[in-house]
């Protein structure tokens, strides 16, 4: 996967959980990206288990989103 689908995915999980336009993806740094999943994985238990948790609206926005091509 090149950066540049690699940065796609990563800007519809921001824009999915956390509700950020591309402008404030993008203008964020790596590192207040990390800080912010870091703090919502601990809310929701710690690990891949906050992703899990997400419920089947997400999911389905999600999918959308970034549908999986194979």
């Amino acid at each position: 996967m090149t950066f540049g689908e690699q940065a796609g995915r990563l800007m519809a999980l921001a824009a999915v959980l956390l509700g950020w336009r591309p402008a404030e993806f993008w203008a964020a740094t790596p590192g207040e990206l990390a800080a912010i999943l870091r703090g919502l994985s601990e809310q929701a238990g710690g690990g891949v288990s906050g992703v899990a948790g997400m419920d089947a609206g997400a999911l389905a926005r999600l999918k959308e989103i970034c549908p999986d091509d194979g």
